[in-house]
């Protein structure tokens, strides 16, 4: 699940957002008023949500949008004056005063790009190269010789064995090429 981190300078301001976005089915990871604490949260995570005022204890939404890893958004809520003509760049905005359809909605949208992002990189994964498909039937096919093994066995072989390694299925291959041909 996508983590949502909450931070404003008011720490009942920060908790009541919290307690909506609870509410409404969402997974909040982190409550706090300083955008170093915000960092700490976002380091534990690959990527998220940080909702967020204008102006925090330490520093100001724009320096945590510059310090935030890209994979995190960032919605800032604060009245349009603070925010016009500001650079506001891989930056949602929602004004003040703050409606709860409004920021459900705009939260649980992030949330889906998020997401789309994650799926858009699982997919990427999954597609070879024809270096990666070469290396790969090379490595079936010296098992399938040396080890009288069928297509579908040397397969699960490579695959078992990426698993078991933490690797890709291509760098499998290729590890068995290099330590089965010396």
């Amino acid at each position: 699940m996508i983590g949502i981190i909450v931070v404003f300078p008011s720490k009942d301001n920060a908790v009541s957002i919290r307690n909506l976005l609870v509410r409404y089915g969402m997974d909040v990871t982190g409550v706090c008023t300083t955008g170093a604490k915000a960092l700490q949260y976002a380091d534990t995570a690959d990527e998220g949500i940080v909702v967020c005022g204008y102006k925090l204890k330490d520093m100001m939404y724009t320096e945590l949008r510059e310090y935030l890893p890209e994979d995190f958004e960032m919605l800032l809520v604060a009245s349009p004056e603070k925010w016009a003509g500001n650079d506001t760049d891989k930056v949602v905005c929602l004004p003040m005063p703050l409606k709860v359809y409004d920021l459900v909605s705009t939260v649980d949208m992030l949330v889906k790009t998020v997401e789309r992002r994650q799926k858009r990189r699982k997919e990427e994964r999954k597609i070879r190269s024809p270096v990666q498909k070469k290396a790969i039937t090379m490595a079936k096919e010296l098992l399938m010789n040396r080890n009288h093994m069928s297509e579908e066995e040397a397969h699960r072989y490579l695959q078992k064995c990426s698993m078991e390694s933490g690797t890709n299925m291509a760098e499998t291959a290729e590890m068995v090429l290099s330590v089965m041909s010396e």
